[in-house]
């Protein structure tokens, strides 16, 4: 396992985040104090001189207001002055005096006294005097190169403004102040940083070293060590995480055992198994191959295995792989040389988790050779006899009803005899043509000519026709859409698929039975479905019904007069109409026979 960095380990990330933690708890604190405290200070600094100026006031007015006729009294300019000069303080850096006329009549500045008799161009002298506000503000004076606080106060006398008074602190020392305590409290975090650190190393030790000690266990598991124990600590969170573990450590060992001994007993099953069995994993690579498949595809097991599953049966060209997970039928793989002929069926069954993840498929392997030749030799079988066949019956049916027609005298045993033998001969005839469509079909040329025709009306004739002309007590009910269903088919070769399936159900349905015909819409195709209340069919039989000359009750068959081809011959032609068919049944309840026809809501709404 690779080594964890330094700076990305949890020791150094818990350490971090402890840290950064009391950082901003800290920083939080100090900005909230050294606002709190910036404010207090100001307002401190603010509310101390602003306590002093109605004192000064005062004594402004009364000298302003005092009668100057007589020749011993001094001038306004320095009384005022004198007033001024006493009224000097460290923080306050000029105060001067302003009458009515917005003209300075003292200062306490004596390097400024320069200004008294000139007219004041500040705004907030002139909107003192005007609507007789108090007023100040902070702001930067660039001689001093510090921040001051000037204020403005007006002097009344008799409810009318007389003068204001322009007072100037020096409020940067308050900053001063501020400056100095956030130099202690800076180093003050600094101090609590290191001491938060040092103890957030010890901290983070005493948690990650049992973190450690389970990840070292978690690495001897992967090398398939189950014998080392995590040292439990203590009986906190990561002291029960290492009781856990350790019987998380015991259960993988007997899960490990347990494992191993059914993959011996899975081995010994494949390697006896008469059928091939190939596994593959989730990208189609083989994983497991029996003794059998390998010696079926005259392959080696040690050079097959990770090779992919199409390569390995010769599919690439057709088939990749998520076509074999797709596929529900069984793949005839056909290895036959002109010496010997070879034929396997393969069947697909995909390895799926609960969640639908796919972890891969199983191929089984089957021997169809024998299979597939008797196949063969009964379908050359049907196409020589159909052949021999066909002429001389067909020279037999025409002399007898020659003979129909008025060659025989006897008014009785004539006509009657010669009905039964037309009849066994139209049989004999079907069963030529039987033979002769499945002929056509094996050897593709078979081909259909399709119309758009409404089902619902065709089937009902269908019924009709047979209902007319039926011999025994059977009742029919019709499940049937009331609107017209238009679908793309040959009306004659559906007519005989139907009529095989009909006088399959009237041949099997007992007196009193009923036959029902259902016709389900679905989203793409239509489910026809023709159900009787028969024998039933095994269900061992059920996939054979539709293979060609197969009975399930033969001596009852020949009795009824079926040739056993009219189901193969439906399986055909609905599969060249791009359907599908099939059979349910129940032994003693009946037989169901559906298949399906291609439908497209779209091209029906054009028709309507």
């Amino acid at each position: 396992m690779r080594k964890v960095s330094f700076f990305r380990s949890i020791h150094i990330k818990f350490v971090l985040i402890y840290v950064l933690l009391i950082l901003i708890a800290m920083q939080i604190i100090g900005v909230y104090f050294v606002g709190k405290l910036e404010d207090q200070l100001v307002e401190n600094f603010q509310s101390g001189i602003k306590g002093r100026i109605p004192l000064l006031e005062y004594n402004l007015k009364e000298e302003m207001n005092k009668d100057r006729t007589g020749e011993d009294v001094p001038p306004l300019e320095e009384e005022i002055r004198n007033i001024l000069y006493d009224f000097t303080a460290n923080d306050i850096s000029e105060v001067q005096v302003i009458n009515n006329r917005n003209v300075i009549i003292g200062t306490s500045e004596s390097d400024n006294q320069g200004v008294v008799g000139q007219k004041i161009q500040n705004m907030m002298v002139k909107r003192t005097i005007s609507f007789g506000e108090d007023l100040d503000k902070i702001q930067f004076d660039k001689k001093s190169e510090g921040r001051i606080w000037v204020v403005t106060s007006p002097i009344t006398a008799n409810g009318e403004v007389v003068g204001a008074i322009l007072l100037v602190a020096k409020i940067e020392t308050v900053f001063e102040q501020l400056s100095e305590i956030n130099s202690i409290f800076i180093t003050g975090t600094v101090i609590a940083m290191l001491i938060t650190a040092l103890l957030g190393i010890v901290l983070a030790r005493m948690i990650t070293k049992p973190i450690a000690d389970m990840k070292k266990q978690a690495t001897a598991m992967a090398k398939g060590n189950f014998s080392r124990k995590v040292r439990v600590y203590g009986d906190d969170e990561i002291g029960q995480l290492a009781k856990s573990f350790n019987h998380l450590t015991k259960g993988l060992q007997e899960a490990q055992a347990t494992t191993e001994g059914e993959r011996r007993k899975l081995s010994s099953v494949l390697s006896f198994m008469t059928d091939g069995v190939i596994a593959t994993d989730r990208k189609g690579r083989v994983i497991i191959i029996n003794e059998r498949a390998a010696e079926m595809l005259n392959v080696s097991r040690e050079t097959v295995l990770s090779q992919p599953i199409v390569e390995l049966l010769e599919l690439k060209e057709d088939y990749n792989f998520d076509d074999l997970l797709a596929e529900q039928e069984s793949i005839v793989l056909d290895y036959s040389t002109r010496e010997s002929h070879f034929i396997l069926r393969a069947n697909m069954s995909v390895i799926q988790r609960e969640t639908g993840f796919v972890n891969g498929l199983i191929v089984v392997l089957h021997d169809v050779t024998e299979q597939e030749k008797l196949d063969r030799e009964r379908r050359e079988f049907v196409s020589n006899v159909s052949h021999e066949l066909r002429t001389p019956l067909t020279t037999m049916r025409s002399y007898l009803e020659a003979l129909s027609d008025g060659a025989i005298k006897d008014d009785e045993l004539g006509p009657r005899f010669l009905g039964v033998t037309r009849n066994e001969t139209e049989r004999m005839i079907r069963l030529v043509n039987d033979l002769l469509d499945l002929s056509k079909m094996d050897s593709r040329n078979f081909t259909i000519n399709p119309d758009w025709i409404n089902f619902t009306s065709f089937l009902n004739q269908i019924i009709d026709r047979f209902e007319m002309s039926k011999e025994r007590h059977v009742h029919f009910k019709r499940l049937l859409p009331k609107e017209a269903v238009f679908v793309e088919i040959d009306e004659d070769k559906l007519t005989q698929v139907i009529d095989n399936i009909i006088s399959n159900a009237l041949k099997y349905s007992p007196e009193g039975g009923t036959i029902t015909f259902r016709v389900k819409l679905l989203d793409d195709h239509i489910e026809v479905s023709i159900s009787d209340q028969g024998i039933g069919i095994p269900k061992d039989n059920l996939t054979k019904v539709f293979e060609r000359f197969y009975r399930v009750d033969r001596a009852r068959t020949r009795q009824l007069g079926g040739t056993g081809l009219g189901l193969a011959i439906a399986k055909e032609i609905i599969g060249v109409h791009g359907g599908d068919i099939w059979a349910k049944s129940q032994e003693g309840k009946g037989t169901t026979i559906i298949f399906t026809l291609p439908y497209d809501p779209v091209q029906e709404d054009d028709w309507l």
